[in-house]
């Protein structure tokens, strides 16, 4: 866990002690400091809101390497690399693309990095989830402690694509979104993959 997540930690905890006293003042019928109570909880997450949110847009995107870790915790994905596979004769204007990416675990027990997934974008901005059918071992597979696992998800993308990257991302769904200067978080530039096509 690093600096940004324990923030956001403490910050959720800061606010549930408060939203409990809040509630006690209230049940007190102390309603002027239950007032104030809730309006120190606004207005600190109203600030750390802006500072996620400004973070978010000044940093710039981060582009990673082939063959370079993207760690989360102590699952690490790496791209490996990509490649063309043959498509269906009625789908002339889609292409399959096969990302070939190594799943490690650093950790000291087995564990999956359940909430993962990828999709590709192209130059354009547009963008393709995986095609669930087509790949074989999932991003998401329990690895062996000290072990490494290959996923080979497939995208199934339009023929006219260019400048396709790989994104890992866990969703909008979940607390990473409210990590300053996390590459889920609220508004940032997603970290790409350059896939070469």
């Amino acid at each position: 866990m690093n600096f940004q997540e324990l923030l956001l930690l403490g910050l959720v905890g800061w606010t549930a002690i408060g939203t409990v006293g809040t509630a006690l003042l209230l049940a007190r019928r102390e309603r002027a400091k239950a007032l104030r109570g809730v309006a120190w909880i606004v207005m600190v997450w109203s600030m750390y809101l802006g500072v996620l949110i400004g973070v978010s847009l000044l940093q710039k995107q981060r582009i990673v390497a082939m063959g370079q870790e993207q760690c989360y915790d102590e699952m690490c994905f790496t791209v490996m690399g990509a490649d063309e596979m043959p498509g269906f004769p009625a789908h002339e204007a889609r292409r399959l693309i096969r990302v070939s990416v190594r799943v490690s675990n650093r950790g000291h027990k087995a564990e999956s990095e359940g909430l993962i997934r990828a999709y590709l974008v192209d130059a354009r901005g547009r963008r393709w989830g995986e095609s669930p059918g087509l790949s074989g071992v999932r991003l998401t597979t329990r690895v062996p402690a000290g072990s490494s696992i290959v996923s080979e998800p497939v995208f199934d993308v339009a023929s006219d694509a260019t400048g396709l990257g790989l994104v890992f991302t866990h969703g909008q769904r979940q607390p990473g979104v409210l990590v300053i200067g996390g590459s889920d978080s609220l508004l940032h530039r997603r970290t790409v993959v350059p896939l070469g096509r």
